[in-house]
């Protein structure tokens, strides 16, 4: 479930033009703000079909929260001056997932963790978002995703790292 939002100029090349904000996608979602449709519908997708399902299979356990740093957010691409998909509503940081036994699986610290299921989760999560999105990027990527995954629809495509 979703609501249209209005399209909005920011200036500066930000922009939210055909977003809408997800109220309802079957997990609550912290922190979520204006997103183009096919963000919307890709992110929703992709937490029923992919977060859902592994956190079952690889960690015993029900997704009942997915946290994340937020969607829009006129800025540039770190260390750049090209506009981040941020800028368009186009892009979403994931950095947490919580289990209904009160796990809490970060990106910071389940990257790397010393525990073998941590890791398979993160990293099929990551993979499953490849199918998705045209730009995934994680720890694996550079230290500016240390603690977050980046999920995205812009550019040409297929970069999943």
């Amino acid at each position: 479930m979703f609501e249209r939002l209005p399209d909005r100029s920011y200036g500066g090349g930000c922009s939210a033009i055909g977003a809408v904000k997800l109220i309802d996608i079957g997990v609550p979602v912290s922190n979520l703000g204006a997103m183009t449709c096919g963000l919307a519908s890709n992110f929703s997708a992709w937490a029923r079909y992919g977060a859902t399902p592994a956190a079952r299979q690889i960690l015993g356990g029900e997704l009942i929260k997915i946290e994340t740093f937020g969607t829009y957010n006129c800025r540039p691409i770190a260390g750049s001056a090209r506009l981040s998909e941020h800028g368009r509503a186009n892009a979403v940081d994931i950095s947490a997932f919580l289990l209904a036994d009160g796990r809490r699986i970060d990106i910071r610290n389940g990257w790397n963790s010393s525990d073998e299921k941590v890791r398979e989760f993160l990293r099929i999560v990551r993979a499953s978002a490849c199918k998705r999105f045209r730009t995934v990027l994680s720890p694996d990527y550079n230290a500016a995703h240390h603690d977050h995954l980046h999920f995205d629809n812009g550019g040409r495509g297929g970069y999943c790292r």
